[in-house]
């Protein structure tokens, strides 16, 4: 009997794929993996930006966004506030990533929704889709917090409810002080929701079945 068992397991994760790991949400990062860097990407005020302008950062937090995705622009001003909060705290940065490349989520849009919630954080974006890639970002709005050391130490949702009246958990948050404080966060990974980012691939896809 343990014999089958064994073999319909083996079963079940080579023909299925079926990822037994139930706190892996990440196609390409673990936690603790290094941090995939980004260079020279522009941003929505005009300058090219690096990982390494942030290297005096004990800590920063990565999220990948969009202009056109309901959930994103719902987070906004939760994200606008948290930029205010690591503003405050000298030692932390947040950085926000585009990656689409619909219309609606070029630059030129990029710069009119900068402009109309006052952004207070870098909001840039990346043509060649790489840097979401890396990451392994599938969704928007999906967060990142990296340590001194430049370590995956969360990736996920910011918190436990797209409704802000019903947040009980602030995952990134929570996060960022535990790493500020030289501990491992207790929440390392979650799901997030959010729209699915729009990697090439995908839109080719859609776009061959609907000329079928």
């Amino acid at each position: 009997m343990y014999r089958l068992l064994t073999i319909a397991l083996i079963h079940l994760v080579v023909v299925s794929g079926v990822d037994l790991r139930a706190e892996k949400y990440n196609p390409a990062l673990d936690i603790g993996d290094e941090t995939p860097k980004w260079k020279n990407l522009p941003g929505t005020d005009g300058k090219m930006h690096s990982l390494q302008d942030l290297k005096n950062k004990d800590v920063i937090v990565v999220v990948f966004t969009c202009n056109s995705c309901p959930y994103a622009v719902d987070y906004e001003d939760r994200i606008n506030a948290f930029s205010q909060h690591c503003t405050e705290e000298s030692k932390v940065a947040l950085v926000a990533i585009n990656v689409n490349k619909v219309e609606e989520d070029l630059m030129p849009a990029m710069k009119d929704r900068a402009d109309k919630k006052k952004f207070n954080f870098p909001y840039l974006f990346d043509e060649s889709q790489q840097i979401g890639k890396d990451f392994g970002a599938t969704r928007t709005p999906e967060f990142f917090v990296l340590n001194k050391e430049r370590k995956v130490v969360y990736m996920g949702a910011m918190d436990d409810s797209t409704d802000v009246r019903k947040v009980s958990k602030k995952y990134v948050q929570d996060a960022v002080q535990a790493t500020l404080a030289g501990n491992k966060p207790e929440i390392t990974e979650t799901p997030t929701i959010g729209c699915i980012v729009r990697y090439e691939r995908n839109l080719r896809k859609r776009n061959r079945a609907r000329v079928k």
